[in-house]
């Protein structure tokens, strides 16, 4: 059975748990099978690499993936965390919308 996620690529959302909580960003890509997202400017880890071709080695820092329950999708009236939730419009297609302010997500 496929899961319905209510978080997709290119959401702005809120960290609600963890270390970042309060923290803003971007879901730069879902992992769909581990239920992990990775946001712009969450979760930084410090990686140590290895030279390669083209890239200089070093301690580079980037996004490590966060789990899906600890974000919320920022309401688009007012900017608040909010839950989604699905509804049909009346021209038949199926959008997610925030359930704090009834404002449509997807457009």
């Amino acid at each position: 059975m496929a899961a319905k996620f209510k978080v997709k690529k290119g959401d702005k959302v809120v960290v609600m748990a963890g270390r970042d909580k309060g923290k803003r960003g971007e879901v730069l890509r879902v992992d769909r099978k581990d239920r992990r997202a990775v946001v712009a400017g969450v979760n930084m880890v410090k990686r140590h690499t290895r030279p390669a071709q083209g890239t200089p080695g070093g301690i580079v820092e980037k996004e490590a993936t966060i789990h899906l329950s600890n974000l919320a999708v920022e309401d688009p009236k007012d900017g608040q965390p909010t839950r989604v939730g699905f509804k049909f419009l009346d021209d038949g297609r199926k959008v997610r919308f925030a359930k704090r302010s009834g404002e449509v997500i997807d457009l």
